[in-house]
């Protein structure tokens, strides 16, 4: 199966390993991946900002770099919901929505794909560790995801996976809400970072890299002993 891959800007500019991790991943499971080079940004920032003629100028350039008929796979539930969700919104009534709502059905986030449409649940992943999971917004909230990783994680050879208090709500990242509300995001992580200590894991495993690079600044801030780390990384882990 051809798929394009979609990397966003947090993960090409900070966690460039995500990428690659998702690139080995889909490999293995059988896919031919594409990586256009031209691709910039869904236009999500922009959007969740309220810029909205510049959020489409964006999200047309992404129409154009994933034209086609393959899947479109990213390491983020949250670029994969702003595509399903928002095209439409932004398109409407113009000569580009029929595009939009062909790239909005064909995008899909890492382990939504692997598991609903790939039907694969084991990747052959080992890490001997304790671990919990956060359901990102952009995941469970706009794309639904709420089993796929954790059947992924769940055969990952030697973790044990333990689910945390509230594990479903929000990190406090939600990109610029971190820097207009400070306070209240930074009381956010230290909730989540509590409960997820409370269960003596060692690592937090999300989809979404945003909210674990808000997550990670707190612990480093306060020293914590406990660690984050992208899906695709942890199910690469033992190759």
């Amino acid at each position: 199966m051809k798929v394009q891959l979609f990397i966003p800007c947090f993960i090409d500019q900070l966690y460039p390993q995500v990428g690659m991790n998702t690139v080995k991943i889909l490999e293995k499971v059988g896919c031919e991946v594409t990586y256009n080079q031209n691709q910039t940004c869904c236009g999500q920032p922009a959007y969740n900002a309220g810029f909205l003629n510049d959020a489409k100028k964006v999200s047309e350039k992404f129409l154009d770099d994933f034209s086609g008929s393959e899947y479109i796979v990213a390491p983020s539930g949250s670029c994969i919901g702003y595509v399903r969700n928002s095209f439409d919104e932004i398109f409407d009534n113009t000569s580009c929505h029929n595009d939009a709502k062909a790239v909005s059905k064909r995008s899909f986030e890492l382990t939504d794909f692997l598991v609903n449409i790939m039907k694969i649940q084991d990747v052959g992943a080992t890490l001997n560790a304790k671990a919990t999971y956060h359901d990102a917004c952009g995941a469970l909230r706009e794309c639904g995801i709420k089993t796929a990783p954790r059947q992924l994680l769940s055969n990952v050879k030697g973790l044990e996976l333990v689910e945390m208090k509230e594990c479903e709500t929000c990190c406090g990242f939600g990109g610029t809400f971190a820097v207009k509300y400070e306070p209240i995001s930074i009381g956010m992580a230290q909730t989540k970072i509590n409960s997820a200590i409370e269960t003596g894991a060692e690592y937090i495993i999300s989809t979404d890299i945003s909210c674990l690079m808000h997550l990670e600044g707190h612990i480093k801030h306060r020293n914590l002993d406990i660690k984050t780390a992208h899906i695709a990384d942890v199910l690469t882990m033992g190759w």
